[in-house]
């Protein structure tokens, strides 16, 4: 596999695949790419991409493939589908950065090999404007030489880290992450909550917890961002969110893992996501904090803003 000649395929162009789909166009790879949503997949062959009609045809043209998509549903069809990844003739790699399950990814590994196509299990933390910038960390798990084949294209995206040769150990690292991820960020909607109830001016108190001890991802980037602006368009839609943390839980079911603070936070986004919000970003989660307390956390960027 010659990887220095910057031949990759990409599928799944939605907000965090677009988002590393142009970043490796803007670092120099030649990306054919596909979508089944025809406006992504205009934007991709605007910025540089090369279009292809299925996953197939992708991989007839590059022999290393990057997957980065909603479910893993989509994923099975994608890679082992009837216009699926294992049908080209020029794969051998398949980089699979999609959230699913340490089950799935070794099921999925196994499933290519059959066709004589390696699989990374690589998902991706850090969102979408840290993709764009290319300071994405990119687990990956799988053999050695597969990630050491692709460590100049990881480094486009971000810092890569190789957790084992078992694919299944990254997913297992992502879920993780995303869960504390999760829960902080559920900690801080309560918490900044409770000090508009308090008459706690926003932006001052989110200064005092960034300079003091409290600080977390939340505090740092979603709070500024997207909830004090009232704005609430992060990067991810609670049905993504609520499905990763739905995933951690059942992994720890299986390995007999008591999880008090993940099944709460689990509770919290079931609720979000059952009461109309599967489509809405995740940060809209504190808008059922506001509703139980009857407070509002306004900062002052929002001053004059109509919400979405």
């Amino acid at each position: 596999m010659n990887t220095n000649a910057r031949e990759l395929g990409f599928i799944g162009l939605g907000k965090m695949g677009g988002a590393m789909a142009h970043r490796l166009l803007e670092t120099g790879h030649r990306l054919t790419v596909y979508d089944v949503d025809p406006t992504a997949l205009a934007r991709m062959v605007a910025a540089g991409g090369t279009a292809a009609a299925s996953p197939a045809d992708v991989a007839a043209r590059a022999p290393v493939v990057f997957t980065c998509l909603p479910s893993p549903h989509i994923v099975q069809e994608v890679l082992l589908g009837e216009q699926g990844l294992c049908r080209g003739e020029a794969l051998e790699l398949v980089v699979e950065c999609s959230t699913t399950s340490p089950e799935i990814a070794l099921a999925l590994s196994e499933d290519l090999g059959r066709h004589d196509v390696s699989m990374l299990d690589s998902p991706i933390s850090g969102g979408v404007k840290r993709g764009r910038e290319g300071n994405l960390a990119v687990i990956a798990s799988g053999p050695r030489a597969d990630f050491e084949r692709v460590v100049p294209v990881y480094n486009s995206l971000g810092k890569p880290f190789h957790l084992g040769e078992r694919p299944g150990m990254a997913q297992m690292a992502k879920l993780i992450n995303n869960l504390l991820s999760n829960v902080a960020t559920a900690a801080t909607y309560e918490a900044f909550v409770l000090g508009a109830k308090a008459g706690l001016d926003a932006d001052a108190l989110l200064d005092v917890i960034n300079a003091g001890t409290g600080f977390n991802n939340c505090t740092l980037n979603k709070m500024p961002r997207s909830v004090l602006p009232r704005t609430f368009d992060y990067g991810s839609n609670m049905e993504i969110t609520y499905k990763d943390i739905t995933q951690c839980m059942k992994e720890a079911e299986k390995l007999g893992v008591t999880m008090l603070i993940g099944n709460m936070t689990s509770q919290l986004w079931s609720h979000g996501y059952h009461q109309g919000g599967a489509k809405k970003d995740s940060s809209t989660l504190i808008n059922h904090f506001e509703a139980w307390a009857g407070v509002k956390v306004v900062g002052r960027a929002a001053a004059g803003k109509k919400e979405p």
